[in-house]
């Protein structure tokens, strides 16, 4: 890493902290993606959520198709146990980005479709094994070899034994979202997994990719949706304050730039924070950043440090507990909580004791709940 610039007018979440070697958004928290959901997880002892919460990113009737795949895969394999929508939603996420820059129809038809590079072993895109065609082209559009198709990404061949035709319109096509999430609900259950399991969740992905680095992205999106399951859906949060929290909770999974973010979104960051961190490199968020962007889709212009954000609106004291807090609110943590100056890092509050928080470096903007952080500094209420 590169020596530390003294760029102070940039450095988001870190202000004027230097004198007291403060290290913006470093306070301990979960190695897990999700905090919230490993402490829920936790003291449920099985990890098994309700079937409801939404999540920004997720287009409805994408969600509705996760969602309806839940419901009806039992009749298909009745020893399942665990299935719910997050761990589509992970999957789909991954795989299509539950199928962005497609037209969902009302009635689930994915337009244009959704191909993968065709499986030749050329090397392009990582693919080194030739796969022969062996469905003449009727799902990949093409005889030439095979290619993953739709939202869920299946091979023909894997497709020919786990497609359903979930809308019955006589057809099972992995192009349509019902019939691609049903799919791969039945393909993820295998012969009965309990997915409420994780050793048993993590072989079920191994059998959709075996890799680690996707096993990884996939667990942290699932625990990321967890979460949202959660959660009460915002429905009674509308105007500027959803405005802002839907801008943030969009931001789900940018990586942590320290110094990076601003108004018009992620940005390249600084070097260094004081741990050596440079964000010279990442197009992202640190803290401020996140909340800078947020805000500024409301037409609210924060200054670009986390202590500073302190002084705008009307504060909430750290005194009257996080009870006092309302979705949208910004919620701070301080080195001296009291003392203003002292703090160094700023999250966005969602309701249900929870954030959406660019936590540190390394990290990714998630949901965390309020206390994953260290000295509990109270919030301010800009809307």
């Amino acid at each position: 890493m590169r020596r530390v610039r003294r760029r102070a007018g940039r450095w988001g979440c870190l202000g004027v902290l230097l004198l007291l070697s403060a290290v913006c958004c470093a306070a301990p928290v979960s190695n897990a993606i999700s905090a919230y959901v490993a402490l829920q997880s936790a003291a449920s002892g099985q990890g098994v959520v309700d079937d409801g919460g939404t999540a920004a990113d997720i287009p409805p009737r994408m969600l509705a198709a996760y969602k309806n795949a839940v419901q009806r895969v039992g009749r298909h394999v009745p020893s399942c146990r665990g299935m719910r929508w997050p761990i589509l939603a992970g999957i789909a996420k991954v795989e299509s980005n539950h199928a962005a820059g497609r037209a969902v129809s009302a009635g689930g038809d994915i337009r244009p479709k959704i191909y993968g590079i065709l499986l030749n072993g050329s090397g392009a895109g990582g693919n080194t094994t030739v796969f022969p065609d062996t469905d003449n082209g009727r799902f990949d559009g093409t005889a030439s070899g095979e290619r993953a198709v739709g939202p869920f990404q299946f091979l023909p061949s894997t497709w020919e034994g786990v497609g359903q035709d979930a809308n019955r319109d006589g057809t099972a096509d992995p192009h349509h979202a019902d019939d691609a999430a049903l799919g791969a609900a039945i393909y993820l259950c295998g012969d009965g997994r309990d997915l409420g399991q994780r050793s048993q969740l993590k072989a079920a992905i191994f059998q959709y990719n075996r890799s680690n680095e996707y096993a990884v992205n996939v667990l942290g999106w699932i625990d990321q949706y967890t979460a949202a399951a959660k959660s009460r859906d915002l429905k009674d949060v509308s105007g500027k304050v959803r405005a802002v929290i839907d801008a943030a909770l969009a931001q789900r999974g940018v990586p942590y730039s320290w110094g990076g973010g601003n108004a018009n979104g992620p940005s390249t960051g600084i070097c260094c924070s004081p741990s050596g961190k440079s964000g010279t490199a990442i197009k992202g968020f640190d803290c401020s950043g996140l909340t800078t962007y947020a805000y500024a889709k409301v037409g609210i212009r924060l200054p670009r440090t986390a202590a500073a954000q302190a002084g705008v609106g009307r504060r909430i004291p750290a005194g009257s507990g996080t009870s006092a807090l309302k979705p949208g609110d910004l919620v701070f943590y301080a080195y001296a909580p009291g003392r203003d100056s002292t703090i160094y890092h700023v999250g966005i509050y969602l309701g249900g004791g929870r954030m959406v928080n660019a936590p540190r470096p390394g990290a990714v903007v998630r949901l965390d709940p309020v206390d994953a952080m260290s000295g509990y500094a109270g919030g301010a209420r800009l809307l």
